[in-house]
């Protein structure tokens, strides 16, 4: 079985981008700006466990099932230089809800992980949660995370 994550800068022209949430001013339904911002969500992802200081961590964040079990369109993307055992990535504007995020450690700084002939990974990785690697990447269940209104952190071990 091939085990394929989502490379974030291939995809990151999809994705919207890091900061701010999109609310239409014609729309009498939207709230106003000041109640949006009060209500947005920030994430800061600590990654630990670094074995080699150097490099970048790439990674996705999703905010549904369908789009992070079938490799579709992450909410956010961020590539992170490594300079030691952590490293952190941080997003604004976020909107409350359950999200999810896959990571790898891209030690040669080329943009992609790195696979053997059969799909397997040869660079770290890692999945919000801490969620265990089953036959491939684990599914939304065992990696969703809840994010409420405010600054929010949560932890992640590179493998």
């Amino acid at each position: 079985m091939t085990f394929r994550l989502v490379t974030p800068l291939l995809i990151a022209a999809a994705a919207p981008p890091l900061g701010g949430c999109a609310i239409s001013i014609n729309d009498p339904g939207a709230p106003s700006p000041s109640v949006a911002r009060a209500a947005a969500a920030s994430l800061a992802i600590r990654f630990e466990g670094i074995e080699t200081p150097k490099g970048q961590i790439m990674l996705s964040v999703f905010d549904n099932a369908a789009a992070h079990d079938q490799n579709g369109a992450p909410v956010r993307v961020a590539a992170v230089p490594v300079d030691g055992t952590t490293a952190v990535a941080s997003f604004e504007g976020l909107a409350p809800g359950d999200y999810a995020v896959k990571a790898f450690h891209d030690i040669d700084s080329d943009g992609k992980m790195g696979t053997n002939p059969f799909g397997m990974p040869l660079e770290p990785y890692a999945f919000s949660n801490n969620a265990k690697v089953q036959g491939g990447p684990p599914r939304w269940e065992a990696a969703r995370f809840p994010v409420v209104a405010g600054a929010n952190t949560i932890r992640i071990t590179i493998k």
